[in-house]
């Protein structure tokens, strides 16, 4: 990534969304390598975590953020602030909070960012699995950042199918209004070199025609 250059892209908002084209497309590594580049920037920065699913106590995710980051735990992490609903099957936002017998509140959600934002100069952001998962059965991913008028970055990879699924997500945003800062390719896992050869190169052509205002950016497997 060419990180120093998204950070000062980035670093003049207050909250960030780190949102994926799907899940396990990488958007927790990428949280974190920009947490810590912000970090080192010299921004008071932390991260937040939208809903957790498939962990039980403090957000897996965060934790991760953390390890990045070469950080311990944020008191802020400790006491729920950072991740206030957390889920132990390993699925959408609605159906863990369904299974759980509960419902999200966006609100709270949105409360507990403020709270971050008293403590700390930005927020990190980072979604659920990809833009259209739904949150509570009324509302997704995409609804919430739209309302919220938060700007995006959007992590996409080189695996079968990526370029359908980045397109559609630029498209999505862009019909929603949702400004998108920068895309981050992903190249690790490196699944077959072909395809995330020719989906790289589709895609930068693609912003350059398409959304000349979003940055392309790469993460290589030795910034992990």
């Amino acid at each position: 990534m060419r990180s120093l250059k998204l950070v000062e892209r980035i670093k003049s908002y207050p909250v960030v969304f780190v949102g994926g084209i799907d899940t396990d497309i990488g958007k927790t590594v990428c949280t974190g390598i920009l947490a810590r580049e912000l970090g080192r920037s010299g921004v008071r920065i932390i991260t937040q975590k939208l809903v957790q699913t498939g962990c039980e106590g403090i957000a897996i995710d965060l934790l991760e953020h953390r390890k990045i980051q070469g950080l311990d735990l944020y008191p802020e992490d400790k006491a729920g602030i950072t991740c206030r609903y957390v889920y132990p099957y390993p699925c959408s936002p609605h159906m863990a909070a369904d299974l759980a017998d509960e419902e999200i509140n966006v609100d709270l959600i949105t409360q507990d960012t403020q709270t971050l934002l008293e403590r700390y100069e930005m927020v990190l952001l980072e979604a659920a699995g990809g833009l259209a998962v739904p949150i509570t059965h009324e509302l997704s991913i995409l609804d919430y950042i739209a309302q919220q008028a938060y700007p995006l970055v959007l992590v996409s990879g080189g695996k079968l199918g990526s370029i359908n699924h980045t397109v559609l997500s630029l498209k999505a945003c862009e019909q929603a209004n949702i400004p998108v800062l920068g895309l981050i390719y992903n190249r690790y896992p490196l699944q077959d070199v072909l395809i995330a050869r020719y989906t790289e190169a589709y895609l930068r052509d693609y912003l350059q025609v398409h959304h000349p205002q979003t940055e392309f950016f790469v993460v290589e497997q030795e910034q992990y």
